[in-house]
């Protein structure tokens, strides 16, 4: 139901763009998130978005990355600005509050896109 694309290898201090898309008949989201599982650490959540856009950041994240949405397309965005290494991971991207012509309240994952960033 969630489709991520955007990561890559980047040197340290790059940017890099993450997207994903909600697809199939989805009449509203709550909230969309970006989390990243680096290895041998658990998930962790980066950045949270309501359907009114109030945003949230981990504060390893906060004032590098900014997370976007798009109600009307199901969208969410993350925009990663000068990168360290310690961001690299998986990035999954995660749809909570999901309602639909058949279904409430469930919650999507994406498979996950890998962010490695080189120092």
């Amino acid at each position: 139901q969630l489709q991520a694309s955007g990561g890559g290898l980047v040197q340290a201090g790059g940017s890099l763009r993450l997207s994903c898309a909600a697809n199939g008949t989805i009449f509203s989201i709550n909230v969309m998130a970006w989390y990243r599982q680096a290895p041998g650490k658990q998930r962790e959540s980066v950045a949270t978005i309501t359907s009114g856009s109030n945003a949230n950041y981990a504060d390893s994240v906060k004032g590098r990355f900014t997370i976007t949405r798009d109600n009307a397309k199901n969208t969410v965005n993350l925009q990663m600005n000068s990168l360290k290494p310690e961001d690299t991971a998986v990035y999954f991207c995660n749809a909570a509050g999901v309602a639909g012509p058949y279904f409430y309240g469930m919650e999507f994952w994406g498979k996950g896109t890998q962010v490695t960033v080189s120092s």
